[in-house]
Parts: structure tokens; C-alpha cells; sequence
């Protein structure tokens, strides 16, 4: 499938910085560095914090640090709220500079009929992707890519993105406040929440949508039936006009009738 090449050129795309230079900016921003260099933009070290979690779309930078780093300057919930901001707004971008590509682009990318069963996908299953994705290295910037040109729909993204997003940088903006490191904790908080926040959220965004879906599917399928009934009157319509052509003909007098 030409979908899947899209997908690991991106991921390669988005690697080949890390490869580079990924040892080098890791050293440089680790948690006690990169907290130092936060406190030195004085009131706004929240920008600068949030402006290297979008950066980290494109750049090697090691987002976890940065998550830390702001936990220790901000505290566990506001250090947290400021990482996952800045989480999924590199989410954001990553998916409308995709999708701002165009359909077109996308077909001549993917191809017609693998872009169709991508998007197929990522309506239904898109959510649980973007979600479970953030705590991973590299892969939350291919979903989002991937998730712009397949068109997935905006709101979608964002409750799937702050899904994610919440608990990792809460996760690692407690261990940048306490200075407490407990990896695999981390690891299993950040991969585990979003799998209970999604449903939830799922759940909560839906319960106003049976009414909603309701009356639009009422809607449709009273446009649907008024459709066929006046498909049905114009082929009536058609087929008595066909009927008195006929009749018309037959009683029309032949040369030799009037002959006689």
C-alpha cells in the first residue's frame, strides 16, 4: 500500500534530525539545564517552554526534558497544563501543514483508493491512534502528519490530542517538580491514561449527539423520500405522455384510409 511508504517516509523525514544532531541537543536540554535556561526568559520561560514542545515537530529535542524542565520552574499542575498546551500544539501544526496540502496533493501522494481507506480509518479508529501515540519517540509527529492529509476531522483531533497530551506532561512535570524519577511509572501512567481518557471523552462528546444525529438522519431521510416521489411522478409523468403518443399514433388515418 502506497499509504504505509507515506507513512515510513515521513517517520524517516522526521528521524534523519534526530540521527544528526538528537545526541547533542539532548545533552544540551537536559532536566537541570533546560530549567536553568527557562528561568533566564524570566515571565516568559512558559513561552520559550511551549515554543520548543512545537519545535520538537521538526527538531531533535527531547520533549520529556523540556515537560520536566517545566515542572520544575511552574509546579506539577501548571508546569503539566503548559506542557500538554504545548503537546498538542505541535500536534496542530503538524496536522494543518499536512492538510493544507489538498486533496489533490494527498491523491497524487497516497494514491486515490489507499487515501480512501486511510481516511476510512482514521474517522473510525483515528481518535485511539492520536491518543495512545503522544507518549511515544517520533511516532505522535507521523500520526498527526498522517492524520492532515487523511483529513481527520478537527474536533476529533483535538479532544484525541489533549488526551494524550494531559497525562504526559502532568506525568513529567510532577517528576521535574519532585525531582523524583520513576521511569517505568511515568512510562505506564502516560501510555495508560489516554486509553481511559479517550473512551471517556468519546463517551461525553456523544451524549448530545443521538438527538442531533437523529434529526439530521430525519432530515436526510425525508430529502431521500421526497426525492424518490418525484423521481416516481416524472417517470409517471413520462410514461403517459409515452401512452398518448402511442394512442395518438394508432388513431392517426393512413394514406390508404383516407383513399377510401
Amino acid at each position: 500500500m502506497r499509504i504505509v511508504v507515506v507513512f515510513l517516509v515521513l517517520a524517516l523525514a522526521l528521524a534523519l534530525p534526530f540521527v544528526i544532531w538528537g545526541d547533542t541537543l539532548a545533552e544540551r536540554l537536559s532536566v537541570s539545564g533546560a530549567a536553568e535556561w527557562l528561568r533566564e526568559q524570566g515571565q516568559w520561560a512558559w513561552a520559550f517552554g511551549c515554543a520548543l514542545l512545537v519545535g520538537d515537530l521538526v527538531l531533535p529535542l527531547p520533549s520529556t526534558a523540556v515537560m520536566s524542565a517545566l515542572g520544575a520552574v511552574y509546579g506539577t499542575w501548571i508546569g503539566g497544563a503548559i506542557s500538554a498546551a504545548g503537546s498538542t500544539l505541535s500536534g496542530l501544526l503538524g496536522y494543518a501543514l499536512c492538510r493544507a496540502l489538498g486533496r489533490g496533493a494527498a491523491e497524487r501522494i497516497a494514491g486515490p483508493k489507499d487515501l480512501a481507506r486511510a481516511e476510512v480509518w482514521f474517522r473510525s479508529s483515528g481518535g485511539w491512534i492520536v491518543a495512545f501515540s503522544r507518549w511515544l519517540p517520533l511516532l505522535p509527529e507521523v500520526v498527526c502528519c498522517m492524520a492532515g492529509l487523511t483529513r481527520m476531522p478537527v474536533r476529533t483531533l483535538i479532544v484525541a490530542l489533549l488526551c494524550g497530551s494531559i497525562p504526559i506532561g502532568i506525568v513529567y512535570a510532577a517528576i521535574g517538580a519532585t525531582g523524583i524519577e520513576r521511569p517505568a511509572l511515568a512510562i505506564g501512567l502516560s501510555a495508560g491514561l489516554p486509553i481511559v481518557l479517550w473512551p471517556l471523552a468519546q463517551w461525553i462528546l456523544g451524549r448530545g449527539k443521538p438527538r442531533e444525529d437523529g434529526s439530521t438522519a430525519g432530515k436526510q431521510e425525508k430529502e431521500r423520500t421526497a426525492g424518490k416521489k418525484r423521481e416516481e411522478r416524472t417517470a409517471g409523468k413520462k410514461r403517459e405522455e409515452s401512452t398518448a403518443e402511442d394512442a395518438g399514433k394508432r388513431e392517426e388515418p393512413t394514406a390508404g384510409d383516407v383513399e377510401k
